[in-house]
């Protein structure tokens, strides 16, 4: 009887603690914040990672404050309206500090009830400032804008937005095919204009080896113009020192010997007063008496 009276006890005992246990202490793992309850009525603080004791009439909440993914699905327009298909994600965490009100306010399920309607309205809003052209290479700038403006709706909430990715911007196969159309038509008009720069540059360039040609020649010509007028040059003055030494070696003995020596011997038939003058008169007397 008293083996059993210690059994039960035992077992009373054991009961007691697990119940005291499982209601009065409660742990938060590490990554979270602990929301404490009283009747439904949300405390003033949380509670940390680690082991805590409470009141059997407390409840313990977890909200997840550690860096957390989700990926989204969304169709939008652009400003020229064309449907665009749009995938991305999100990186966000809660503020351990006012996570007791954002769940009194909002709940646990705060991303679906509050992060993701307004992550898609930004979304759509963004993207029909932009037109379908210029969202591609806009990406970046898409991602950042978006990310800017939940932040800002999200900061009341203690909702952390960390990052916002534009993934993948799709268009309906109609537009693609007149993009790709658009930019073989673009790519041949450059085509076409860099083989008319092409032969305009070689036009020029026929241009300036014609003009350095003629130039040359030109040059040339001078050079031989100025050989020859300096050949004639010189001709002309050895031709005259020469003259000039003739002129003056010639004596009047020599004159009218290079005179006499030049006769034939046959007078003129028709003399003019003046011309017989003119004519040699040599002296035949010094001749014969030489004979």
């Amino acid at each position: 009887m008293k083996l059993n009276k210690t059994i039960i006890i035992a077992a009373v005992v054991l009961i007691l603690a697990v119940l005291v246990y499982a209601t009065c202490t409660a742990q938060v793992p590490t990554g979270y914040t602990g929301i404490l309850t009283t009747f439904g009525r949300v405390e003033k603080y949380t509670l940390d990672a680690g082991f805590h004791f409470k009141s059997p009439f407390q409840k313990v909440v977890l909200m997840d404050n550690r860096e957390q993914k989700t990926v989204f699905k969304t169709q939008s327009f652009s400003s020229d309206i064309q449907q665009v298909d749009i995938d991305g994600s999100i990186n966000f965490s809660i503020n351990t500090a006012t996570a007791m009100n954002l769940y009194r306010e909002v709940g646990t399920n705060y991303f679906n009830t509050l992060v993701m309607p307004r992550l898609l309205e930004n979304t759509k809003a963004v993207f029909s400032k932009y037109t379908a052209e210029n969202l591609v290479a806009a990406r970046e700038r898409l991602s950042l804008t978006i990310r800017d403006q939940l932040s800002f709706e999200m900061e009341r909430y203690g909702i952390n937005i960390i990052s916002v990715s534009i993934e993948n911007i799709d268009f309906t196969d109609s537009f693609t095919d007149a993009v790709e159309q658009k930019q073989v038509a673009a790519q041949k008009k450059l085509q076409a204009e860099i083989e008319q720069e092409q032969k305009t540059m070689e036009t020029q360039q026929q241009a300036e080896r014609q003009r350095i040609t003629a130039e040359a020649e030109a040059a040339v010509k001078k050079i031989q113009a100025d050989a020859a007028a300096y050949a004639t040059r010189i001709q002309a003055e050895a031709e005259a020192e020469a003259n000039q030494k003739i002129a003056a070696s010639l004596t009047e003995s020599l004159i009218k010997w290079q005179q006499a020596n030049s006769w034939d011997g046959k007078l003129p038939t028709f003399m003019s007063g003046e011309s017989s003058t003119t004519l040699p008169i040599l002296n035949m007397q010094t001749t014969e008496q030489g004979d």
